[in-house]
């Protein structure tokens, strides 16, 4: 590859430049549609930080950031052969904005090749997710993230000599209705080897297999079944996913019938359980069931930051500050009954309720915000669901 060859790349968006301007420059819109964490301060010599959840990170500085024209910074990402430079130009255009991207500063060699090839395919991408987060707020790697539709079961040496399959696999215990495995045939017993060309030796390569992948993909898969290779060719499913209510009060209404479940099933845990029985703890480390509640209380409370933190767009980055043991005992000690935690829990979602109520209508507007508040509150209650079972669990120990 020539030295200092730069990657040429354009998007148009349709929105006005102010939006395209702050996703290069602001550390919630980072995060919305293209890193996981970020933290930006676009002023020259302004730090830039980028990380994704598979460890991934890249760091830089703003060289210049023009509010509604331009933005230029470093770059050199973890692995990569260098330094490099990142420089992106916005002009109106008739409906929207032209984003044209120049990634330069590119040497010679093997290596420098492989990053290019990387760099460009992830620069397109990248616009593209930035078209639809602005565009309609969905996030594309939440959206077309792909799913076979499977569902997987324990698998060891004994088993595949009984099943008279390879050693190393992704044995099903079943399909889901609608969904690409089901389509393409595989059943009960199946054992995965293969998908898309690369070898699946168990759940984490499976995962892997499918990275880079979306949803309408179709893929090899080589099975076995009753000791028979066998391979077919399946079409990844798209994952479910929530419809947005347009309105902060049409959402607050939404979240409020996900909460009325969850707490259903918290009630159910607690009938018949004395204050003795729900304040052991199984093991020296283990939650009693109230501080299993009380988890769940500060699970909303930091929920409530998390929102603020979105409406004024400076997103802090939690990192398990719910999970704290000391403070759950805290709460127990002042909420030292069953009644004064759920009550308390309950308060806090009522509070979560009228803060989504009060959502200013400017951050609505902000489509990719709005859309990734409402799709992490509209998953369903699975967080809820998981702490009713360990609440099930440590009661059950006492008895």
């Amino acid at each position: 590859m020539p030295a200092k060859r730069a990657i040429q790349i354009k998007q148009v968006v349709k929105a006005p430049p102010r939006e395209v301007y702050r996703a290069f420059t602001n550390s919630t819109a980072l995060r919305e549609w293209f890193c996981d964490a970020a933290q930006a301060d676009p002023v020259k010599g302004g730090r830039l930080y980028a990380w994704w959840n598979g460890g991934f990170y890249g760091t830089g500085e703003y060289l210049s950031a023009k509010p509604d024209k331009q933005v230029a910074f470093t770059w050199f990402g973890r692995g990569e052969p260098g330094p490099t430079r990142v420089q992106v130009r916005l002009r109106v255009r008739k409906g929207g904005t032209e984003v044209a991207l120049a990634h330069s500063g590119l040497g010679s060699g093997k290596k420098w090749t492989a990053a290019a090839k990387e760099f460009e395919r992830s620069w397109k991408t990248g616009l593209e997710n930035m078209a639809s987060v602005l565009e309609t707020g969905e996030d594309l790697r939440f959206v077309m993230r792909p799913m076979l539709g499977i569902m997987f079961d324990e698998y060891n040496a004994e088993i595949a000599a009984r099943l008279v399959a390879p050693a190393e696999g992704v044995r099903l215990s079943g399909t889901v209705e609608a969904m690409g495995a089901r389509a393409a045939g595989l059943q009960n017993d199946d054992v995965i080897v293969s998908l898309g060309g690369r070898k699946v030796k168990g759940y984490p390569t499976l995962i892997s297999a499918l990275q880079r992948r979306r949803a309408g993909d179709r893929v090899k898969v080589v099975f076995f079944r009753g000791g028979e290779k066998k391979t077919v060719e399946m079409e990844l499913s798209r994952r479910p996913m929530p419809a947005i209510p347009p309105t902060a009060q049409e959402l607050a209404e939404a979240v409020r019938k996900v909460y009325e479940e969850g707490d259903r099933e918290l009630a159910a845990c607690f009938e018949g359980v004395t204050e003795a029985e729900a304040s052991h703890s199984p093991a020296p480390a283990d939650w009693s069931a109230k501080e299993v509640l009380a988890h769940l209380v500060h699970g909303e409370r930091d929920n409530q930051l998390w929102i603020a933190d979105l409406v004024s767009g400076h997103e802090r980055w939690y990192d398990g500050g719910s999970n704290v043991h000391a403070r759950n005992q805290a709460t127990v000690a002042v909420l030292p009954t069953v009644g004064a935690l759920m009550d308390e829990f309950k308060r806090s979602e009522e509070e979560t309720l009228a803060l989504l109520r009060a959502l200013p209508p400017e951050f609505v507007a902000r489509k990719g915000s709005y859309w990734r508040l409402a799709h992490n509150y509209l998953q369903g209650i699975s967080h809820t669901h998981e702490h009713a079972a360990q609440i099930r669990a440590a009661i059950q120990a006492v008895r």
